[in-house]
């Protein structure tokens, strides 16, 4: 898979809170990656239509959309998220108190950036 749309999507990557995601949840665009992948990675198997690891990942239930269970407690606790778009989709991980970037960044050492201002 090419560096470069890694790279490109590791600079369209950000911090987005549970309320500006909301009308993504609605709209039924929210998919959420599993805590132990690299965010950047699975937005880079979408962006290059990699449709059997992506199916891989869903079926493995490590991609899946955000149930209304899950936005019921992100109501309440209010997290943040990194989060890339990759049209239609918005693809979200919820952040950890011990994981300030996303791995693509941390192993890259590229700036981070919230994504809506």
């Amino acid at each position: 898979m090419s560096g470069d749309i890694k790279q490109a999507l590791n600079l369209e990557t950000g911090k987005i809170s549970w309320p500006e995601l909301q009308r993504y949840f609605a709209a039924g665009r929210m998919l959420v990656v599993d805590g132990s992948l690299d965010l950047v990675e699975v937005a880079a198997l979408f962006a290059t239509d990699d449709a059997p690891e992506v199916a891989a990942l869903l079926e493995g239930e490590q991609i899946a959309p955000a149930s209304t269970a899950q936005a019921r407690d992100w109501q309440e606790t209010n997290p943040e998220f990194w989060a890339v778009v990759v049209a239609p989709w918005v693809l979200t991980q919820k952040i950890s108190p011990n994981r300030t970037k996303c791995a693509f960044a941390q192993k890259s050492k590229m700036p981070i950036k919230p994504l809506i201002k």
